[in-house]
């Protein structure tokens, strides 16, 4: 995919998806189906509830793209939230299925200080094998926590090991996120063709600045020029990864779009 074929979208909110899209002049947004922080399942909170979103996007031809809620880690040994993490985690994938969605977005999750990262691992293809894949599920890279299964690189291929092992393999795919990656400590210049190497391919970009330094383990998203990634190697590794992009970045349609034309002026 040549760079100006790239689309640009954002996360918006999720009562009006469309209209967020076309308030920011993009075909592709990204958004969460109820409460991010809660166990209490989906929500589709769009007035013509799941069929009617679905409609309405096909019509207007954005594409959507959901966030699993942050509280999801299947990774887990604690059966307190594993158990219900795999059960939201599908509610959420026959939510999605149901609105038209081209993939849900999950969090890689972590272990205990004290677990073996392999029992997380071993978690990981379980609940691929446990869940009914009806769209791509798209593992996101994660900032911070040492024993996080998609912070560094080599948990990345542990967990990616493993679930290829998994029946349904093939709709598992691998979400980029590169203020995580800068403040997990992967190196950006490198960071599309280590992780092609280890996934074999690469389905999204959540494309964010960084507030924080590099290695130290915040996740707090800037919008482009203002946070710490050098702009040009932040500018080739999205156009390098030539996915799909989602800026997760603060504010709202007018920020955004000048996000996007930042994106634009760097040659993506």
């Amino acid at each position: 995919m040549s760079s100006s074929q790239i689309t640009i979208g954002a996360h918006v909110d999720q009562a009006d998806p469309v209209g967020e899209a076309q308030a920011r002049g993009t075909s592709l947004v990204q958004f969460f189906l109820g409460d991010p922080q809660g166990y209490k399942g989906p929500e589709v909170r769009h007035p013509g509830g799941a069929a009617g979103l679905r409609a309405e996007a096909e019509a207007a031809g954005v594409d959507l793209y959901v966030h699993a809620p942050y509280v999801v880690n299947v990774a887990t040994t604690n059966n307190r939230v594993r158990i219900p993490s795999r059960k939201l985690l599908q509610q959420h994938l026959t939510a999605a299925t149901e609105i038209g969605a081209k993939a849900l977005i999950v969090h890689g999750g972590h272990v205990a200080r004290t677990d073996d990262p392999a029992t997380g691992f071993d978690n990981w293809r379980k609940a691929i094998e446990a869940t009914d894949l009806t769209i791509p599920l798209l593992i996101e890279n994660t900032a911070g926590g040492e024993n996080a299964m998609a912070r560094h690189l080599e948990r990345i291929a542990g967990v990616w090991e493993a679930v290829s092992a998994a029946e349904g393999a093939e709709q598992v795919g691998f979400c980029l996120d590169t203020c995580h990656a800068w403040a997990g400590g992967i190196e950006l210049g490198t960071a599309v063709e280590k992780v092609l190497a280890i996934t074999g391919r690469l389905d999204l970009v959540h494309a964010n600045d960084s507030r924080d330094a590099f290695d130290s383990g915040a996740d707090r998203h800037a919008n482009f020029g203002a946070g710490q990634l050098p702009p040009d190697e932040f500018a080739d590794v999205v156009r390098r990864a030539g996915a799909p992009v989602v800026c997760e970045t603060p504010g709202g349609a007018e920020e955004h779009r000048a996000d996007f034309a930042w994106l634009r002026e760097h040659g993506v």
